[in-house]
């Protein structure tokens, strides 16, 4: 019984390093949109930024591990997903 509880924690860490959006995820097409949905995807920060055709929206999960997430503006949509070094 005590192995299970203390492998709990280890079984359960990758399911919230999932939790993230990925791509296709409709996160929103404007700031406020975009941070409540990344916010529960995980990824919090409200750092945005023009990126040629994209919103780039910088945020970082519950380790501190780092995220550009880009959204296509008119439907909201995650384009791709950068971890940053």
């Amino acid at each position: 019984m005590t192995k299970l509880f203390l492998s709990l924690p280890l079984a359960v860490a990758p399911a919230v390093a999932l939790s993230l959006p990925t791509v296709g995820d409709v996160v929103g097409p404007n700031p406020a949109e975009a941070t409540a949905a990344l916010a529960a995807a995980g990824c919090t920060g409200e750092q945005f930024e023009a990126e040629n055709t994209q919103i780039e929206a910088k945020c970082h999960d519950a380790n501190a591990r780092h995220y550009e997430v880009y959204v296509e503006p008119r439907s909201g949509a995650v384009t791709r997903i950068q971890v940053e070094d």
